[in-house]
């Protein structure tokens, strides 16, 4: 991470807040940690993110094409077929980009607890959503937590949520 501003900001923020961004980023091992830098003691990050599994988790709705911005669970296949299958509905070149970079990027609720873990964090607070608090802005879709029972069925839970909230906490 840069240096510069590791130096000036370090031990700088109480709180920080990432919402819908860790899925986007490239090297999340070296990124959760480095974030722990900025915080204060007992300072707190904010995660909001969708899981990788979840039926739009590679973000195909920001396709061009009606039916690969439709199509739930496709960004789970094998990346050579993804493409294939992104070519093959006339995607541009820039769209299939964005789309494999989100795939190269996904991260699951597990993976995402395990480095928080790894790095010296206490999950302080998690929820997950059947239906994301965002689509009541976007569909209309009242926000709605996940079920206790399929958040208690890690394959369940992971095909079925659509947002996860982490507040982690620096030890």
């Amino acid at each position: 991470m840069n240096a510069e501003i590791q130096k000036k900001y370090n031990q700088y923020f109480d709180l920080i807040i990432l919402k819908d961004v860790i899925e986007h980023i490239h090297g999340q091992e070296v990124f959760i940690p480095f974030m722990k830098t900025l915080l204060r003691e007992k300072g707190q990050i904010f995660f909001g993110f969708p899981p990788w599994y979840m039926p739009f988790g590679g973000h195909q709705q920001i396709a061009k094409k009606k039916f690969t911005s439709k199509v739930p669970y496709y960004h789970l296949l094998p990346m050579g077929m993804y493409k294939l299958i992104l070519r093959k509905a006339g995607e541009n070149n820039h769209t299939i980009d964005s789309l494999v970079d989100v795939k190269e990027t996904g991260i699951s609720i597990e993976r995402f607890e395990r480095i928080c873990i790894k790095s010296g964090y206490s999950i302080v607070n998690k929820q997950w959503f059947l239906f994301n608090p965002i689509y009541k802005y976007k569909f209309g879709i009242n926000p709605r937590k996940q079920n206790w029972l399929f958040g208690a069925i890690p394959f369940v839970r992971n095909f079925l949520t659509t947002c996860a909230y982490y507040t982690i906490q620096k030890h």
